[in-house]
């Protein structure tokens, strides 16, 4: 898009941070700003995402690290089970933490633990039928939260920025 299209359609539409970079310019003019017209977006995005998931998981009675270790399980595909040692990797927490999470979901037979065959001193998560289809429910209401918040981009604008975005994280996970 043009830089003479991407005023235009700034001065029509302003969000907060236009008005936070306009005083910082008119405060700070010697300084490069660039970094917050994206940035500080990305940021207030990532509220929104964070509230949209916190009540789609709300919404089937689970909180967002029950959800990531039941989606680990879920994506596994059939039988729905992980070492808890791949569930650690997959969810970023410490065994310490995993131990205790998978204690909590269990309670609520949302998964049990079963011996590792190909390992007798290990054992295995297994996804329940109760915890499947929360799980399940849980992303179709997060879907169509995050479909919600991408109402305004047509299928061209959110693969442009899928892969924008992309060229931001990479670097991070490698």
């Amino acid at each position: 898009m043009s830089r003479f299209l991407m005023s235009m359609l700034s001065a029509v539409q302003q969000d907060e941070v236009d008005r936070l970079v306009e005083d910082w310019r008119r405060e700070r003019p010697d300084l490069d700003l660039d970094p917050l017209e994206v940035l500080s977006r990305v940021n207030r995005l990532s509220h929104h995402l964070d509230a949209a998931r916190r009540q789609s998981f709300a919404d089937h009675g689970v909180e967002p690290w029950e959800f990531d270790v039941l989606a680990a399980l879920r994506r596994a595909g059939p039988p729905y089970e992980l070492s808890p040692g791949r569930l650690v990797k997959e969810t970023l927490v410490t065994s310490g933490t995993m131990t205790n999470r998978v204690d909590r979901l269990a309670a609520r037979d949302f998964v049990q633990r079963l011996p590792d065959p190909g390992d007798r001193r290990g054992v295995l998560v297994r996804l329940t039928d109760q915890g499947r289809r929360t799980v399940d429910g849980a992303l179709e209401a997060l879907l169509d939260r995050e479909h919600d918040l991408l109402g305004s981009l047509d299928d061209a604008g959110r693969t442009a920025l899928a892969g924008l975005l992309r060229g931001l994280l990479v670097p991070f996970e490698r």
